[in-house]
């Protein structure tokens, strides 16, 4: 199943914001999803699995930084990009 995620973190207390937030997309990236940045959040496109895998994996990469939070709305409703279809293929993760 596909999911889609918008995530926004917030580092808390630290002196430089962008290692947080770079380190939490470098790990989107690597766990192969779709990323739509924005400037107060990030949108997250892939299989159900990988999106929750990366999620904590970004938490913690953020949260080594310092204090963190992160919000994230999660859905299998909402359309994939490039499509008009809630929740259609095309990810490339079958």
């Amino acid at each position: 199943m596909d999911v889609a995620a918008q995530v926004s973190l917030y580092p808390l207390r630290q002196p430089q914001l962008s290692s947080a937030i770079e380190g939490a997309l470098a790990v989107f990236r690597e766990h192969q999803l779709q990323v739509t940045s924005g400037s107060m959040s990030t949108a997250v496109w892939g299989d159900y699995d990988r999106v929750f895998d990366a999620l904590k994996q970004a938490f913690q990469v953020a949260a080594e930084q310092g204090e963190t939070v992160m919000v994230v709305t999660l859905s299998n409703a909402c359309p994939v990009p490039g499509s008009n279809i809630a929740g259609s293929p095309g990810l490339g993760h079958d």
